[in-house]
């Protein structure tokens, strides 16, 4: 965990509205006078935009390793460039997606070993934990239903069968049950403001006991 500053990261399929909740908490932690970091990965610096290109938008295949280990490149370098030293400073990191999101999508959608794909991102971030990681959960079909509506293109890996995305989920809720410490777990479904007060209130607990 950090020594000065606050790092949260959201996790959920695609579709289950971490981009909203990530913008509804940071104007949240701003107004309680909180610097705040807002990034994402893969691209939240110039190589992890690059490294988006390829990961999500190559036409062709990517052999499931080499997936792992780009989105691993792309780990260890937002980590050392943007979330350390922000953490340093005290802020709050605000992140879509980390680790958790390599041991669900690479070690269960890709049905690579998640012990070894978290080994690897765990060397590539120096051993960095969340101090909160906000699961959004959300049925498979009904995220695809969101995306069927905001989408007019899918990633490579939206595009995966539906079977893909069941096994991501799961992951999920293992993880999720196994830190049980660290995790917050919210039905997706329900409403952006309901959602928004759950996640708020666990932020504000954690910053309470610090």
């Amino acid at each position: 965990m950090s020594d000065t500053g606050l790092f949260i990261t959201l996790e959920g399929g695609d579709g289950s509205g971490k981009t909203t909740q990530a913008e509804l908490l940071g104007e949240w932690l701003a107004g309680e006078g909180r610097t705040v970091v807002r990034t994402r990965e893969p691209g939240g610096t110039d190589v992890g935009v690059e490294v988006r290109e390829i990961v999500l938008h190559h036409r062709g295949d990517i052999a499931p390793r080499a997936e792992a280990l780009l989105y691993a490149a792309d780990r260890a370098h937002h980590i050392a460039t943007v979330v350390r030293p922000a953490l340093a400073r005290g802020e709050v990191v605000l992140q879509d997606r980390f680790i958790d999101s390599s041991v669900a999508y690479q070690g269960a959608g890709r049905v690579l070993d998640a012990d070894e794909v978290r080994s690897l991102s765990e060397w590539a971030t120096e051993g960095l934990v969340p101090d909160l990681t906000v699961l959004l959960d959300l049925d498979a079909a009904a995220a695809r239903g969101r995306l069927d509506e905001a989408r007019t293109r899918y990633d490579r890996l939206e595009a995966e069968a539906s079977e893909f995305h069941d096994r991501v989920r799961a992951a999920y809720l293992e993880l999720a049950a196994a830190e049980p410490g660290r995790f917050l777990v919210v039905d997706a479904a329900q409403p952006v403001d309901v959602i928004a007060l759950a996640i708020r209130e666990r932020v504000a607990a954690v910053l309470g006991a610090r």
